[in-house]
């Protein structure tokens, strides 16, 4: 399936970690967590991807244009640059990445809306943000989506703070989806989402839509939102702290998520 990421938002800056970058190369070692969350669906076998741009999408177009010269050993003839011979061959040689500009004001909803045409004729396809990473089977999420036939599956998580909420029947239908609640019990949109085709039907043509509202709220209604319960990690990166948690724990190989 192809991997649709959301990485145009302004979002939070994280002080002097990225004030001149957007929040997806945000580094978590060598390398920017949008590449984490890229190299973590390839295990699954998910090696194209669609990329939403907006705010300083240039600096992500350039990171990946640049990426095996940055990343492998070359041998370079100075005044001829076809000259350059790379001595290893990187493992994400077979990454198929669309870079889509989707506006840099628009909302998360109209991104998604705008890459539609990249989607082709598959029936599926996966999604999610380009600031969290979790260890959430991927395999067993497609399935689980799969065995329902509705429209949207989210990933339910249990986070140690207060984002929003979801309220589900032993079913797992989707009953309430309550965004930023001020205080509730129960598990939070950890998007790592799967979508049928038919979730474009849900977003109209407004640079203002927000996915997590009107479109959410549309498909609760007509029984379309599944939640799949993930008991495991995850964490996104809004703060210095969060920033220096997952540094902390890719740099002790200690990351749930680095399975490679």
């Amino acid at each position: 399936m192809k991997v649709v990421i959301l990485c145009g938002g302004q979002g939070t800056r994280i002080r002097d970690v990225a004030d001149n970058i957007p929040k997806p190369m945000i580094p978590i070692g060598n390398y920017p967590i949008l590449w984490h969350i890229m190299k973590y669906y390839s295990l699954f076998g998910h090696k194209e991807f669609i990329i939403c741009l907006g705010h300083q999408g240039k600096v992500i177009k350039e990171y990946f244009l640049n990426y095996q010269i940055n990343t492998s050993d070359f041998t370079l003839q100075l005044g001829n640059k076809e000259s350059i011979q790379f001595k290893n061959k990187s493992q994400e040689s077979d990454w198929v990445i669309t870079f889509a500009e989707t506006g840099d004001k628009a909302m998360t909803g109209s991104r998604i809306r705008k890459i539609k045409k990249y989607i082709g004729d598959d029936s599926q396809f996966l999604l999610t943000y380009g600031d969290g990473l979790s260890d959430v089977d991927i395999d067993k999420l497609i399935a689980y989506h799969q065995s329902h036939h509705r429209i949207l599956t989210l990933t339910g998580v249990r986070p140690a703070g207060r984002f929003g909420e979801i309220m589900c029947t032993d079913e797992g239908v989707v009953s309430e989806f309550n965004e930023k609640p001020q205080a509730a019990e129960g598990r939070i949109n950890g998007g790592f989402f799967v979508c049928n085709k038919e979730l474009f039907d849900y977003l109209p043509d407004n640079d203002d839509l927000v996915f997590e509202k009107e479109p959410m709220m549309h498909l609760v209604k007509d029984q379309q939102l599944m939640q799949f319960n993930h008991n495991g990690f995850w964490q996104p990166m809004d703060t210095y702290r969060e920033f220096v948690l997952l540094n902390g724990l890719y740099e002790n190989d200690n990351a749930p998520w680095k399975k490679w």
